[in-house]
């Protein structure tokens, strides 16, 4: 960095210093959540390596997984979905607080990835009636400052929403299978390679990912991962 840069930056920090949002203290170094608050986001280190769901102990899969395999190969999610990360979580989808949602992606691109990388990140994407009322895709927005640490392409204009859905939030598994019937579709000429990641904010119980992952199998894409920035327990867990 070359001293122009180093006294503007400075200025800036003296300015406009960084607080953390969720205890509001001053301090904080590159992100708007100071050391402390940095330090309790539960990260999700032990958990079933096909879903991503918290374990006691790490495990290849889990029992859901052992009774009925999910339809993609492997699952990320870098933070469990619990406080104080759920707080920050909130304010960024349904407030309207592209702050939190800054600090968000700051804080995953911290985290070591998986071992294996895909040739191509796809959010899930949104109805453009949902993208109207929201003003932004926060799958989109998480996704893309990720595939930048990482190298890795990151195409928004692949899976497509095609069909306005009911919110997920309090629906059944059977519910949430139905809801997204016929909701997503490709370009009829897009070219795919052999391993993609689906990237969400959070893996709840997986029925969106399951959609996409099945039409991307039908595309012919033989490895597909989803990933997410948090995962949520089992109901009752």
């Amino acid at each position: 960095m070359d001293a122009p840069i180093r006294l503007l930056s400075a200025a800036q920090r003296w300015l406009l210093p960084w607080r953390c949002l969720l205890c509001g203290d001053a301090g904080a170094q590159g992100t708007d959540l100071c050391r402390d608050c940095a330090a309790e986001l539960p990260r999700n280190t032990s958990c079933c390596a096909r879903c991503a769901l918290p374990l006691p102990t790490p495990a290849a899969q889990c029992g859901r997984c052992l009774r009925k395999a999910p339809p993609w190969d492997a699952a990320w999610a870098a933070f469990r979905y619990a406080w104080p990360l759920d707080r920050l979580e909130t304010r960024f989808k349904f407030q309207r607080d592209l702050a939190a949602g800054r600090t968000l992606a700051t804080m995953w691109q911290r985290e070591a990835p998986p071992p294996e990388l895909p040739q191509m990140i796809l959010p899930v994407p949104l109805h453009r009636r949902r993208l109207r009322q929201r003003g932004y895709n926060q799958a989109w927005e998480l996704a893309q400052p990720l595939a930048r640490a990482l190298d890795i392409p990151c195409r928004h204009d692949v899976l497509q929403r095609i069909r306005h859905t009911d919110a997920q939030t309090g629906l059944s598994a059977l519910e949430r299978r139905r809801n997204l019937r016929h909701a997503f579709a490709l370009p009829r000429a897009v070219a795919l390679p052999a391993h993609v990641a689906v990237l969400d904010d959070v893996f709840t119980t997986g029925t969106t990912f399951a959609a996409c992952v099945r039409l991307l199998r039908r595309a012919g894409v033989p490895r597909i991962d989803v990933w997410a920035l948090a995962r949520a327990p089992l109901p009752g867990g």
